[in-house]
């Protein structure tokens, strides 16, 4: 059953053409994803598609009666309402019916208007949805219901209208960027959320994990086509490279056919037979397609940074609080030469606060940071760039720096670099006010390395940021000799960069986690049980207490249930270790990484069955 269709969509701002005649559809229970680089027309696609927007040309026709939901990069709610009249305020039946019968609630004494309310909900049947309303809003961390709007911070406002759009169950979501301000956890149960469902999708992410396990089709807009890709990630990656090495063939072969009819135009034809008009017109199309470009360079450069002393920086005893809200208590390290670290912690756990605490924005409590003569600190934060509009790209990078002196005594211009990084050269003159959000933040990043920092420290770099971008600062992060400390929730970013993890707990005390992001997840989900196993402990302590009665033993069966249980647990850990292992091997490609990390997630979930139905066993042994 098709949900959406459209037909020969077209779109241009200016003399800049972002897609033309594109054409696709969404069945019920697909699940598509949208990639291009920054400034293609992605959101200006999805604006389109939301009637936010109009084409220049083509339709969009939504199959009549189904619900659209569309979350967008910026909510706009009445500030003075709270987070549960939002979420109520809804054409939805059965949200109308659960909103009622909690007004009644309020006023038991009018039996005759909660019997009706009760009854509503049971003829709708949304005895369950108000299960869901409970639990969404619980999973994506909006726990104050009372609080008003303007009240949250823009993370939260962000969960908020996520949250609205699951709670609504439309038939088709459209999702802008749908894991910005997610933290990992969150992002996870949105994945089995969306994975679990018989939803249909289309959606913008740039989180190729997301993209990797949700996806069903890809499309992608390359200079102004769409191409289709039935598969996931994985299957997308293969068949685009295969794309281009056809697409690099053909151009070469227009380059020999080039040299061979310059010839021929060099000799000045008189266009005046039909035969000669048609060759010129080919000879126009010919060096058109000559002139493309499909090779996608990679970004090695052999940074020449200032050298790093024996001294880098130094945490000694750092203590910070908001109040009754530790950060840190008496907090210790050392960093040494060439360290890349991640750091992670639920939102408002304090990961910023560190970072500024690091380049001295932010003072501490108690304690001492000390920072090298040698160290210099690149920052880029999530406030983002600040520039006049009147201000040329060039102009940005040129305040800076000419160039970014590299390996062999060479230099690398400002132009050479906005090029490595996706500024092609007919971009360098445009005002910064004319780029996409996603190239904007793509400048500032650039801004901050052209600097030529030693020690980089990025807060939600891949936030914004289109796969392609991703790749090219992977590379960058990849050869970078100095000292990194970064906050994401990008998994597969994290998991191909950070050499050991910082945990924030949100007590004041920090974990660190050598390996990466799912060796970080192995770590929690095994403290879980360990903390599980400890409060079942405590309350079997207490029950013996209570009863003097004999203790309950297991069966035969039971028993041998709990020491076959015990050897496959001792298993699964010893996979999950040689899996994390070598999922932080740098030479795997992208479908090993991508087939290994759903194992990975497979082997949580066996573990995690497995640990609960031991304990409840080891109550008896």
């Amino acid at each position: 059953m098709n949900y959406l269709s459209v037909e020969n969509l077209s779109k241009n701002y200016g003399e800049k053409n972002l897609f033309t005649d594109i054409s696709f559809g969404i069945d019920q229970g697909q699940k598509v994803a949208l990639v291009a680089k920054n400034g293609s027309g992605k959101t200006s696609l999805l604006n389109c598609l939301t009637g936010n927007d109009v084409p220049d040309s083509g339709k969009v026709v939504y199959r009549k009666g189904i619900n659209v939901g569309y979350l967008k990069q910026e909510a706009d709610y009445d500030d003075e309402m709270t987070v549960i009249d939002t979420v109520f305020e809804s054409d939805n039946e059965k949200l109308k019916a659960i909103k009622e019968y909690e007004r009644c609630l309020l006023n038991p004494e009018d039996t005759e208007a909660l019997q009706d309310a009760f009854d509503t909900i049971t003829e709708l049947d949304a005895w369950n949805k108000e299960a869901h309303i409970k639990e969404t809003l619980s999973k994506l961390k909006l726990f104050d219901l009372n609080q008003k709007i303007k009240l949250l911070s823009g993370g939260q406002k962000r969960r908020l209208a996520l949250a609205k759009e699951i709670i609504e169950e439309p038939d088709l979501l459209i999702l802008d960027e749908p894991t910005n301000h997610l933290d990992l956890d969150m992002i996870e149960w949105l994945e089995n959320y969306l994975v679990n469902t018989n939803i249909s999708l289309f959606m913008v992410t740039h989180d190729r994990y997301f993209l990797e396990r949700v996806c069903n089709e890809i499309l992608e807009i390359d200079r102004g086509t769409l191409h289709r890709y039935k598969g996931n990630y994985s299957y997308y990656l293969e068949k685009r490279a295969e794309r281009y090495q056809k697409a690099e063939a053909e151009v070469g072969k227009a380059k020999n056919l080039l040299k061979k009819e310059l010839e021929w135009m060099r000799r000045q034809p008189k266009a005046r037979g039909t035969k000669a008009k048609s060759r010129i017109a080919d000879f126009h199309k010919t060096k058109e397609k000559a002139s493309q470009n499909f090779k996608e360079d990679k970004v090695a450069i052999n940074v020449k940074m200032e050298r790093l002393g024996s001294k880098i920086l130094e945490l000694h005893n750092v203590s910070k609080a908001f109040g009754d809200k530790k950060i840190l208590e008496k907090f210790n390290y050392t960093f040494k030469k060439g360290e890349k670290v991640g750091l992670v912690g639920a939102n408002g756990a304090g990961k910023t606060t560190l970072l500024n605490i690091i380049t001295g924005t932010e003072d501490i409590d108690s304690g001492k940071v000390v920072l090298g003569e040698t160290v210099v600190l690149g920052y880029y934060n999530q406030k983002g760039l600040q520039l006049k509009e009147d201000k040329r790209v060039i102009e940005v990078i040129r305040d800076i720096a000419e160039y970014l002196p590299i390996g062999g005594g060479r230099k690398l211009t400002a132009v050479q670099l906005l090029e490595k990084f996706l500024f092609p050269s007919h971009t360098h003159f445009q005002y910064v006010s004319t780029l996409s959000g996603g190239e904007q933040k793509r400048l500032y990043l650039l801004t901050v390395l052209m600097k030529n920092p030693n020690f980089l420290i990025l807060d939600e770099p891949t936030n914004d940021l289109d796969i392609f971008t991703l790749q090219v600062l992977e590379d960058y992060l990849a050869e970078f000799q100095g000292c990194l400390i970064v906050v994401s929730h990008d998994r597969y970013f994290m998991d191909k960069i950070v050499e050991h993890i910082f945990v924030l707990n949100g007590d004041g005390t920090m974990d660190d986690i050598l390996g990466s992001y799912a060796n970080y997840r192995a770590f929690k989900k095994n403290r879980e049980n360990n903390e599980k196993k400890e409060k079942i402990e405590k309350a079997v302590k207490k029950d013996s207490k209570k009863n003097d009665k004999p203790k309950v033993k297991l069966s035969y069966k039971e028993q041998r249930e709990y020491e076959q249980l015990e050897k496959e647990i001792e298993q699964l850990e010893e996979e999950k270790e040689n899996l994390s292992q070598e999922l932080n091997n740098p030479s795997n490609p992208y479908d090993k990484i991508a087939e290994i990390s759903e194992r990975l997630t497979q082997l949580v979930k066996e573990l995690d069955e497995k640990s609960n139905r031991w304990l409840e066993l080891a109550e008896y042994v």
